[in-house]
């Protein structure tokens, strides 16, 4: 299997990167109070840090809002993800605690302001790409069974003809969904040249927690030097 990132679009956006975690061997139906703590903390810590702002007015969420715009995606209809968890969270103050692996993804993109997808790889069959959307294309909604077609063009996540995520980073759709059956996780860190540290960083702080608790870790980057990612 391979992540496959379509040439096209470093055409477009040339610093645009791609950290990969890929997760082996989870058990994700037991409890893990020190995921469960982490999240709090990067809940507290980003809200105090942020206390004055706007999520969309954050140098690094900035970033996500000029990509969407090259892209032709309006961030303010649609909102990049991780703008729309750290906007949540400075409005709400909490996070909901979902299951481990989804809540160790949202306190580390909290701490590092970096989207992040969690893909059950026994459930995806073929290649998974980041490609523009042709009319052949489906995604399912969260928590909805009928298909929509994206728009013809539209940067999408995808497997064959099934539609993971819309609209680059904005929403997972309902094959997405992550609960407590889930063991192989393909997990994309999203960003570009300007925030690959933190990328990295996420990434050996993911693999870090994550053997902890007896789980197989490999870590893979894609970039315009190389477009692709196999595992």
């Amino acid at each position: 299997m391979k992540f496959i990132v379509d040439k096209k679009l470093f055409d477009l956006i040339p610093d645009v990167c791609f950290g990969v975690i890929i997760a082996r061997d989870i058990d994700n139906s037991k409890e893990y109070p020190d995921i469960s703590k982490l999240l709090d903390k990067e809940i507290h810590n980003i809200t105090k840090k942020y206390s004055d702002k706007k999520a969309k007015e954050i140098e690094d969420i900035c970033l996500y809002r000029d990509a969407f715009r090259t892209l032709e995606i309006n961030p303010n209809k649609y909102m990049p993800s991780i703008e729309a968890l750290v906007s949540r969270t400075l409005k709400s103050k909490m996070v909901p605690h979902i299951n481990p692996l989804v809540d160790l993804g949202n306190a580390l993109s909290l701490k590092y302001l970096i989207p992040l997808g969690i893909h059950d790889i026994d459930k995806v069959t073929g290649d998974i790409k980041i490609r523009f959307a042709n009319k052949d294309d489906k995604f399912i909604p969260f928590g909805e069974v009928e298909a929509e077609v994206p728009d013809e063009g539209e940067l999408i996540y995808v497997s064959g003809h099934d539609v993971r995520t819309r609209r680059w980073i904005w929403r997972q759709g309902e094959n997405g969904k992550v609960d407590e059956t889930i063991t192989n996780a393909f997990i994309p860190l999203d960003g570009f040249v300007q925030n690959k540290d933190n990328i990295l960083k996420l990434q050996e702080e993911f693999k870090s927690i994550l053997e902890k608790y007896g789980v197989k870790c490999t870590l893979g980057f894609v970039d315009k030097d190389n477009n692709q990612f196999e595992f």
